[in-house]
């Protein structure tokens, strides 16, 4: 068998001079194989099929474009009781972490992990990732598992006593951030992981999750405020026999964000829903990126995905579920829309269903469209001021996604959170 061509990209420059973080022997062999991996594959560019829509330029390139921080007295983190690890221009920051002690759960840094020679973290720790690659290519995240040397690994050995909330604090106008998280949920055990915080100027983040037999994953994340952030972010999962996983994603401003969740089932009537809201203005490229694999019989798939765009801002969704022969009894289902507030906004949506069992119920689809006259004619009629009936309409359009969120109290700060960024864009 020949060797792999590797593919030409002017980008493979960046690739050539990289150095891989020093670690144990089965760390030094993931990480070799992911550079190996990107290196054959090159680079994304505006050719291939599932980045046409999004201009990976700035997350290709040698360093970061500068990105202001906003000076905000707004406090990371949710209100929720958790167990707090905090990141700063994406390194760990003991001191401002809590103890990462807690019952139901095991908490190390990614660094010290891969310095074990034995550590279970080996049988995820890109794993997952290589896996991912097949059919879609996805060189950034294994440009991650290659340079990644800071993150956190999570081993859930019963039902966590508290959510583990990561904060992610920035204090350069340059910082060019990779992280890179493991996570196992064993037979039966349940952890929550909440994200907030905006990172870098450029984020580079691939969460690797694997959820046993019984096991149950929850993840809600932020990403904001800032305007001039860029970002890409991978989630792969894989689901054992009766799991669960759920996963949302909160997004405000941003130049770029792309948002990848690769999710493969590999046990029978296991449970998955993604979802995300998004909110942009003017300057702001908006990306949610999903495949889905089921390869067991009778497992449900949710993704639910709304935007709201303003000022020429522009958002994508490329979405896939891809049922395997034997997969029977597969419950799919996929949605996305987009409200646009203005002619100068774009939204760009490409569902796709690929299905080789014939005992299943799939669906897709995908709207566009404007704040509802109807509806808006009816609140000004009732003495509703037009800006505060523009937001009502579209708090009320992004509920849906927020509903996917078990925790009735994180949904009540996220849309708090929504209401304060449209009142401070109110005309």
């Amino acid at each position: 068998m020949g060797t792999p061509q590797t593919k030409s990209d002017p980008n493979t420059a960046r690739l050539s001079g990289l150095s891989l973080p020093k670690g144990a022997g089965w760390a030094s062999a993931a990480r070799k194989s992911a550079l190996e991996r990107v290196i054959t594959m090159g680079l994304p560019g505006r050719r291939d099929e599932y980045w046409k829509y999004t201009d990976p330029k700035g997350l290709n390139g040698p360093v970061a474009a500068e990105a202001a921080i906003i000076d905000s007295t707004d406090a990371p983190g949710f209100s929720a009781d958790s167990l707090k690890i905090v990141f700063v221009d994406g390194v760990f920051n003991a001191e401002a972490s809590d103890d990462l002690t807690l019952a139901g759960i095991e908490i190390d840094r990614l660094e010290d992990v891969t310095a074990s020679d034995i550590h279970w973290a080996r049988d995820v720790y890109g794993v997952l990732e290589q896996a991912g690659q097949d059919p879609v290519a996805r060189p950034l995240a294994a440009l991650n598992t290659a340079v990644a040397s800071d993150g956190v690994v999570i081993r859930a050995t019963g039902k966590a006593a508290k959510p583990v909330s990561i904060l992610y604090m920035r204090k350069s106008e340059t910082a060019d951030v990779v992280l890179h998280h493991v996570i196992k949920v064993e037979n039966g055990a349940e952890l929550t992981v909440l994200e907030d915080g905006s990172a870098a100027a450029r984020l580079n983040m691939v969460i690797e999750v694997d959820v046993a037999d019984g096991g149950a994953f929850h993840h809600i994340r932020t990403q904001g405020r800032e305007h001039e952030r860029q970002a890409v972010t991978h989630i792969f999962g894989r689901l054992g026999q009766e799991s669960l996983f759920k996963s949302f994603t909160l997004t405000i401003n941003g130049a770029l964000t792309r948002n990848e969740a690769v999710l493969e089932f590999t046990g029978d009537n296991a449970t998955a829903h993604v979802a995300g809201a998004a909110v942009g203005d003017g300057k702001f490229h908006h990306d949610d990126t999903v495949f889905i694999t089921h390869d067991a019989e009778n497992c449900e798939s949710r993704q639910v995905y709304k935007k709201v765009l303003r000022n020429g801002a522009r958002g994508v969704f490329q979405g896939k579920i891809l049922v395997k022969a034997g997969a029977q009894k597969t419950d799919g289902y996929q949605i996305s829309k987009a409200l646009l507030l203005d002619d100068d906004s774009q939204f760009l949506a490409k569902p796709e269903l690929e299905i080789y069992a014939d005992d299943v119920i799939c669906s897709h689809g995908s709207t566009t469209g404007a704040i509802d006259e109807d509806a808006l004619f009816y609140l000004r009629s009732r003495g509703v001021e037009l800006a505060k009936a523009q937001d009502l309409l579209v708090l009320a359009f992004l509920a849906d996604a927020i509903d996917e969120i078990d925790d009735d109290g994180i949904c009540e700060e996220l849309l708090t959170r929504l209401q304060a960024w449209l009142e401070r864009r109110q005309d």
